[in-house]
C-alpha cells in the first residue's frame, strides 16, 4: 500500500516533474517550496512519513529541516530522502549524521529513488510492527487480561496521581470498592467459564456508570475500584448507588443462563491524603465495603467525616452503619 510523501524543493518545474513521477506510481504527494514550509507540515500531527528534501533551499535547508525533525522526533518516523547536487563523499557522511536516511545526487535517477521509496516502505512497515508490539506490552502491563480494566498496579498510579491534583487544585476525590455478591458460588455452580463472563459484563456496566476520566480497575478477584476525581461525598454516594443498581436490576448471561448477580460498596472521600498517603483512603474505602457485606450485601456504605453511614439499596432510608466490622467473604 503506497503512502503520503512531501517533496520540498524550490525549483517549480523540478517540483512538477517529480511530483507527477511519484503519482503516476500511486502514491500520494504533497509539494511544497521552501524548508520553512516543510518544517510546519512535518510537525504537525498528520505529517506524511516519507519526505525528499532538497538540500539548497530558501530560508531553511532541508539539512536544517532534518536535524529540528530528528530532535522533535515522535513516535511515528519520518523517513528522509535528501536531494542534492552535491556528490562529494563528505557531504554524504555530513548529511547522514543529520538524520538523514537516504541520499540521491541530482539529476535524479528514477529507478533509484523507486527502489529508495520500496526501501522507505518496508522500514516504516517494520516501525509500525514494533511500535504495535509495544503498545501491545503497555496495555498488558497495565491492564487486566480479562476484563480489559486498569490493573492493581496501574490503579494505584492513576490514584496517587489524581491525589496530587486534588491536593493542589483543591478540588474533592472519592473512591468506591465494588464487589460482587457470593461470587464464589457462581464459579462453583456454573464454572469458572461464567465467573469470567460476569466480570467481564460488569466491567462494562461499571464503565458507562462514569466518566472518561474516572478510573475503572480490577482490584483483585471480584473486586474492583473506582477512582473519581473532582467528587464530593454526595456525587460519589450517586455514582456508587448507580453502580449497584446497574448490576443488581439486570441479570447476566453466560451460555443462555441468566445470572442474577448484585454487589456490595464501599465509599471513601479523600480528606487532605497526599499522593504518599493512597494507602488511607483505600484502606478506609475497603472498610466501608467489609461493613456493607456485613449489613446484608447488596448497598451501598459511605465512610464520612463523622462517622460512617450506610446507603441502603434504593426506595431505603438512609440509617447509620454499625461500627462493628464483621469479617465477611
Amino acid at each position: 500500500m503506497h503512502s503520503t510523501i512531501l517533496i520540498a524543493e524550490d525549483d517549480p518545474v523540478s517540483r512538477l516533474v517529480l511530483s507527477r513521477r511519484l503519482e503516476g506510481c500511486g502514491y500520494y504527494v504533497s509539494t511544497v517550496a521552501d524548508g520553512a514550509a516543510a518544517w510546519e507540515i512535518l510537525e504537525s500531527a498528520d505529517a506524511p512519513p516519507i519526505a525528499i528534501l532538497d538540500w539548497m533551499m530558501p530560508g531553511l535547508d532541508g539539512l536544517e529541516v532534518c536535524r529540528r525533525l530528528r530532535i522533535n522526533q515522535r513516535d511515528r518516523y519520518t523517513y528522509v530522502i535528501l536531494l542534492s547536487g552535491r556528490e562529494d563523499k563528505a557531504d554524504v557522511v555530513a548529511a547522514l549524521h543529520a538524520g538523514v536516511d537516504d541520499y540521491l545526487v541530482k539529476p535524479c535517477d528514477w529507478t533509484q529513488l523507486e527502489a529508495r521509496l520500496v526501501v522507505a516502505m518496508r522500514i516504516l512497515a517494520l516501525q509500525g510492527q514494533l511500535i504495535a508490539a509495544r503498545e501491545k506490552l503497555r496495555q498488558e502491563a497495565s491492564h487486566d487480561h480479562l476484563t480489559g480494566l486498569w490493573n492493581r498496579g496501574a490503579a494505584i498510579a492513576n490514584l496517587r496521581r489524581d491525589l496530587s491534583r486534588a491536593l493542589r487544585a483543591g478540588e474533592p476525590l472519592s473512591l468506591a470498592f465494588v464487589d460482587l455478591d457470593h461470587f464464589k458460588s457462581i464459579n462453583d455452580t456454573w464454572g469458572h467459564h461464567a465467573g469470567d463472563a460476569v466480570l467481564m459484563q460488569t466491567a462494562a456496566r461499571l464503565q458507562r456508570c462514569v466518566r472518561g476520566t474516572d478510573t475503572v480497575a480490577r482490584w483483585g478477584g471480584e473486586e474492583l475500584l473506582l477512582v473519581l476525581p473532582d467528587t464530593d461525598p454526595s456525587r460519589a454516594a450517586e455514582v456508587a448507588e448507580r453502580v449497584r443498581a446497574a448490576i443488581a436490576d439486570e441479570p447476566f448471561e453466560a451460555d443462555g443462563v441468566a445470572l442474577p448477580v448484585t454487589a456490595s460498596l464501599g465509599v471513601a472521600f479523600a480528606d487532605g491524603e497526599r499522593a504518599d498517603d493512597w494507602e488511607h483512603v483505600v484502606k478506609r474505602a475497603d472498610a466501608a465495603l467489609y461493613r456493607a457485606k456485613a449489613s446484608g450485601r447488596n448497598r451501598v456504605d459511605i465512610a464520612g467525616a463523622a462517622g460512617p453511614v450506610l446507603l441502603l439499596p434504593a426506595a431505603a432510608r438512609i440509617v447509620p452503619s454499625p461500627m462493628t466490622l464483621a469479617s465477611v467473604a
